[in-house]
């Protein structure tokens, strides 16, 4: 499992907050992260796959491994 951070460069509103269910939205002045835990790059994918569905620009995806994370 790898823990990941999206930044994408618009404030999400609250109906689209509810297509992560899976991950923890911050916002912040006109920027959002999304980060939480993804199983399988096939996972992470699918959420980039949505971000684009939903024409949210992406500007950054940071993955970092459990094991560093919990140190």
């Amino acid at each position: 499992m790898t823990t990941v951070f999206i930044r994408v460069d618009t404030d999400i509103s609250e109906d689209l907050v509810g297509a992560f269910p899976q991950l923890t939205v911050r916002h912040q002045p006109a920027s959002t992260t999304l980060s939480g835990t993804i199983l399988d790059q096939q996972q992470l994918q699918g959420v980039l796959g949505l971000l684009d569905l939903l024409r949210v620009p992406i500007t950054e995806v940071i993955a970092v491994p459990d094991a560093l994370v919990d140190e």
